[in-house]
């Protein structure tokens, strides 16, 4: 009886492990004091519903001391965002992209699998020129206010930090909404303390 409980234990730790590792949040490297941060994506980017220096990019750069590019488009779905991509990695030459994109495919109901289509798509470019990625996700309408479960597949899938409350929180607040779908520059400033944390718990500063 010794060896078969000998191999539970030995089952029972290997499963601890294993639970353990997949919990370890994935690590960035660390940004230089003159690292370009993208920040790409729709009008949750562009800061739609506050002035261009309360959107969450210019509140995230203020937080951390490194130059984030705010690259928002309002109104754009996934596959615009895709089709613009190439040209901002190719300007701004970023060490990190801030990923954050979905929502307008929700509201049109484009339909969930192109939506994730066009966002892994887009981290793989990005990973394709060594650039970081970090995903932040975007809510579908309803009661939950929550993003879809691609967001975090995807996330997993390439081992990338990955926020997936916060834009659901702000929007499930009242006071930090500028109208039913947009932050006002409270809003946007929980969004950016938030990425900010983030990257800090994930090494890149």
């Amino acid at each position: 009886m010794q060896r078969p409980m000998a191999i539970l234990r030995l089952c029972l730790v290997l499963a601890l492990v294993s639970c353990a590792s997949c919990g370890e949040r994935p690590k960035l490297e660390r940004l230089s004091n003159d690292a370009v941060i993208l920040a790409f994506g729709d009008s949750l980017t562009f800061g739609t519903g506050a002035s261009e220096d309360e959107s969450y990019p210019a509140q995230l750069e203020s937080l951390i001391g490194r130059r984030v590019v705010r690259a928002g488009v309002p109104g754009e779905i996934t596959s615009q965002a895709l089709a613009r991509l190439p040209a901002a990695l190719d300007e701004h030459s970023p060490r990190l992209l801030l990923l954050c994109i979905g929502g307008n495919d929700f509201l049109r109901r484009t339909g969930n699998a192109q939506a994730e289509q066009n966002v892994r798509a887009m981290v793989k470019l990005a990973k394709s020129r060594g650039v970081d990625v970090m995903l932040i996700g975007t809510p579908e309408p309803g009661l939950t206010v929550t993003p879809p479960a691609f967001y975090a597949g995807i996330a997993q899938e390439f081992r990338l930090l990955y926020e997936a409350g916060v834009i659901g929180e702000v929007l499930r607040d009242a006071t930090l909404k500028s109208d039913p779908i947009h932050p006002n520059a409270r809003g946007y400033r929980v969004i950016a303390e938030r990425v900010a944390a983030a990257l800090g718990q994930g090494g890149a500063l």
